[in-house]
């Protein structure tokens, strides 16, 4: 079960859309879909997520807390909307294409997938971009 959660005045349009999208991403991975919650935050309740849990003083857009077990995926994904918002706009793409990718990132560290050397990134990005294609809304 795909669940969103808002810390902040963000709100998710469509969320069946999403939800079925990111059930479809772990289903292309060949892992079963546990119980993933997405909580959407700002910079300063990220931030202090990532002081205290991970002793990291920084901005990230994501961290994800992964309680997957064998092939089942489980855990909970906060995601900055400030930092998604600026990403964004340094990377000159719309807000909502930013936000699949960084929805997808999550899923995609649960499947295992990792994006701290540079070949990793790059797999990661190339992954991230298949999965974003994905997406498609019913008429």
């Amino acid at each position: 079960m795909i669940n969103f959660n808002y810390e902040t005045d963000f709100n998710l349009d469509n969320e069946q859309a999403f939800s079925d999208w990111l059930s479809a991403v772990i289903v292309s991975e060949k892992k079963n879909e546990g119980e993933i919650n997405y909580i959407f935050c700002d910079d300063e309740y990220l931030h202090k997520i990532n002081v205290e849990y991970l002793d990291h003083d920084t901005l990230t857009d994501i961290i994800s807390f992964d309680y997957s077990v064998g092939n089942e995926l489980n855990g909970d994904i906060f995601v900055s909307v400030e930092r998604v918002e600026d990403n964004a706009k340094d990377f000159n793409v719309s807000f909502e294409e930013e936000l699949k990718r960084v929805l997808a990132h999550g899923i995609l560290h649960y499947c295992g997938y990792k994006d701290k050397t540079d070949t990793d990134a790059e797999i990661m990005r190339s992954k991230e971009d298949e999965k974003i294609a994905m997406f498609h809304v019913e008429q």
